[in-house]
């Protein structure tokens, strides 16, 4: 089935607990900090349904049709076709929304193809994970994640010695009908406007660790959850076109509270198993698809960056300039760089795991290592490019609202190449992706959201073929030996 927008908005007027601040939030839908993120989302679900991006973003299945983000892939078609789904999604939000639905759905379809890694000696929960795979897909669920432990909180031995409770999510009890978790999560982005939350963790537990050792699945109206969001960023646009990125495109931030939350055991995927948790995503292929979303979404924004770069170019005047042909010549080259890998990924893709295929593992990782080195440098060129410009500009677009003001601002504001209020506008785009709140919110974003850079470049450690590079400088030395000191010299 594929989900409407009007059912996803209805969805999330479940009574689920949010918090800015102090202020419980009734409805999320309708609140002025998260109601046009919604109908964002909303409009991805019904842009997704119609034509040209029906075909590009589901699929069939035994007559019913499914959205592709849920698609099991076991051709390098298939993988195109998921691929191209997350470019139809990155699009219609610039890549602005990191955690759309493509993002955990990719995860959670990812995992269905190993299932029995699900299975160990005390628990056999592979039937747990593809029932719930089914359910998601055929609701067209928006699932998100929380699956790091809260800064600050991974010592337990210091809350233990200042007789305070810890802090970071765990199991509290187990009963016939399930487990009850307790305990903090972060970071779930995108959560508020998301259907269900996937609780695990990303990171290596340490053997005691055990009752951390969880990996489940909650409706976002659970009883005893809470999400304590950062602060909106969207209540700060009051409108449009001074805040255009701002305005419908903060997918939100929440810190994820369980008080004594109650999960029935088709719900758990994972308990008490310390390795565990994190193995379900990279020996399936949950980490892989996921990710490629990741680069997807990126790309889609680095496409953006570089339409803002050769506008501005051209706003000043500044654009056949040789010194400012070859940045944006340079910039030009680093997103076809990043097409390159992504389009790699299936042309060199993997059959892993048996029966299924995945985007080349090694070619996902090095992208990710290649978005996060590349977006500040990237961002510093449009902040050269634009200069002074974005300072210069009237406080707010509501200068049009004064029929003097507003002569005055068209008569000096103008370019030769472009209209003052045209002027204003790209320069208020400009702002929101360098130097506003929201912009701040995305420089941390791209610095995070696969993890730390120690994590990114150990995943591509671990993917690389060591033997096979030492077998090149093996084959080379090889080819020689200690000289014969008899021997003519050549020549």
């Amino acid at each position: 089935m594929l989900k409407t927008g009007k059912e996803h908005l209805e969805g999330l007027r479940d009574g689920r607990v949010v918090y800015i601040g102090n202020e419980r939030i009734r409805d999320v839908t309708r609140h002025p900090a998260f109601a046009r993120a919604a109908q964002t989302v909303a409009r991805l679900y019904d842009a997704k349904r119609e034509a040209p991006l029906l075909d590009r973003c589901s699929y069939e299945d035994n007559g019913e049709r499914y959205t592709s983000w849920w698609l099991q892939a076991k051709t390098k078609d298939d993988l195109r076709r998921r691929m191209d789904c997350s470019k139809a999604v990155a699009d219609l939000t610039y890549g602005m929304m990191g955690r759309s639905p493509d993002h955990v759905g990719g995860f959670v379809a990812g995992m269905t193809t190993a299932p029995s890694v699900f299975d160990t000696d005390k628990y056999k929960f592979s039937a747990n994970l593809l029932k719930y795979y089914a359910s998601c897909r055929d609701r067209d669920l928006f699932l998100t994640n929380a699956v790091l432990p809260p800064q600050g909180a991974r010592d337990p031995a210091y809350f233990i010695r200042q007789n305070l409770p810890v802090p970071t999510l765990q199991v509290v009890r187990e009963d016939d009908e399930g487990i009850v978790i307790h305990g903090m999560k972060m970071l779930a982005t995108g959560a508020i406007l998301a259907d269900e939350l996937w609780i695990g963790n990303l990171l290596p537990l340490a053997a005691e660790s055990v009752r951390e050792a969880v990996t489940c699945a909650i409706p976002m109206n659970a009883r005893g959850l809470a999400l304590w969001s950062r602060q909106p960023i969207e209540l700060k646009a009051d409108n449009e076109f001074d805040h255009p990125l701002s305005w419908r495109f903060d997918e939100t931030d929440s810190m994820v509270m369980c008080d004594n939350v109650k999960v029935p055991w088709e719900r758990v995927f994972v308990l008490n198993d310390t390795v565990l948790p994190r193995e379900i995503y990279i020996r399936t292929a949950a980490h892989n698809w996921g990710n490629n979303q990741a680069n997807v979404r990126y790309w889609s924004k680095l496409q953006l960056m570089l339409g803002l770069a050769s506008k501005l170019a051209h706003s000043t005047g500044a654009r056949d300039i040789p010194a400012v042909r070859d940045v944006l010549g340079r910039l030009a080259a680093l997103e076809a760089m990043l097409a390159g890998a992504i389009h790699g990924q299936i042309e060199a893709a993997e059959d892993w795991p048996a029966g299924y295929m995945v985007f080349n593992r090694r070619m996902v990782y090095a992208a990710i290592n290649w978005c996060y080195e590349h977006y500040p440098p990237i961002i510093d060129q449009l902040r050269e490019l634009s200069g002074g410009g974005v300072f210069q500009m009237p406080a707010s677009v509501r200068v049009m609202h004064d029929p003097e003001l507003r002569e005055q601002f068209e008569t000096y504001w103008q370019t030769p190449q472009m209209k003052a209020l045209d002027r204003m506008k790209l320069l208020r785009l400009v702002w929101d992706l360098v130097g506003s709140d929201f912009a701040g919110r995305h420089q941390q974003y791209e610095k995070a959201y696969a993890g730390a850079f120690f994590i990114v470049r150990n995943h591509n450690f671990r993917e690389t073929d060591w033997d096979c590079y030492h077998k090149i400088v093996e084959d080379l030395m090889g080819g020689y030996g200690v000289p014969n000191p008899k021997a003519a010299a050549p020549g």
